[in-house]
């Protein structure tokens, strides 16, 4: 059974892409009442473009209990070869967080999710040992509000530094099966470049392009490895909402997703240079 960083990399190269797209289905925005229908036709018309997807659970979750039958029945409609992240942001104490990871992991059958580190490293571990699935910590969030506590300057043994800096640190040691990555907005890229320095080789989950107003050019030229991969870039919005009408939702879809991808290449392509 391949890991989550085995599927994300061979969808990555297979549809040349670093993009997610969020299935992250809002009714008031949605041309078509059906969800399930709704997510289908996003997933059959970008299957081709993407590395991965990222529902929000929160979506499914405010739809009550037939919103948890929609999630279940739009995973079934993504390809097995694509990964799916859960954007749950789960974190509590030792033994919630197993059932958490549980949840997650065995009963949703989530290939990666996203986790917050308030907690610390023992509200986190039920998460990373499950070495084939990805564990992205949050560590420096696309919202304005994340600098409220994220920048804040933190001292240890006489050295400052920002908060987020200190998460990613903190995520490289617990590193131990490959299986953690950070969570870094788009909209933050001077940080992005802090952090790819601290952590190498991690892989990047970079929400925040598209509505949000995030920074391609430069999330893509400080989010990728040596080697132009190491990073996702999610959109939601800018690319399922591309059209308000009914008869062509779908194929807007598509081509927002296209030209974000095609774009992400060519800001990865001038960077490889």
């Amino acid at each position: 059974m391949s890991t989550f960083h085995e599927k994300l990399i061979s969808a990555s190269r297979k549809n040349t892409s670093l993009l997610c797209v969020g299935l992250d289905p809002d009714p008031a925005l949605m041309p078509v009442k059906n969800v399930v229908e709704f997510n289908r036709a996003i997933i059959e018309a970008t299957a081709d473009l993407v590395c991965c997807y990222k529902p929000n659970l929160a979506f499914y979750e405010s739809m009550g209990y037939p919103g948890l039958e929609t999630l279940k029945l739009t995973l079934e409609h993504i390809p097995n070869d694509i990964p799916v992240i859960g954007d749950a942001k789960r974190g509590d104490i030792g033994s919630t967080a197993q059932a958490y990871a549980s949840a997650m992991f065995q009963q949703w059958g989530f290939d990666a999710l996203t986790v917050n580190p308030y907690l610390g490293m023992d509200a986190l571990d039920p998460f990373f040992e499950y070495a084939d699935k990805g564990v992205l910590v949050l560590c420096h969030t696309s919202n304005p509000g994340a600098a409220d506590f994220q920048e804040l300057l933190v001292e240890q043994e006489g050295e400052y530094r920002p908060l987020y800096e200190y998460v990613a640190l903190k995520a490289s040691a617990w590193n131990r099966h490959g299986n953690v990555g950070l969570v870094m907005g788009a909209t933050y890229p001077q940080q992005m470049q802090k952090v790819r320095e601290i952590c190498p080789d991690m892989l990047i989950l970079a929400p925040g392009i598209g509505t949000q107003g995030g920074d391609l050019e430069n999330t893509v030229k400080y989010g990728v490895n040596t080697n132009g991969e190491g990073l996702i870039i999610n959109s939601s919005r800018s690319i399922i909402f591309a059209s308000k009408d009914s008869a062509d939702y779908a194929e807007k879809a598509k081509l927002a997703a296209q030209e974000l991808r095609d774009s992400i290449n060519r800001a990865r392509s001038e960077i490889m240079l």
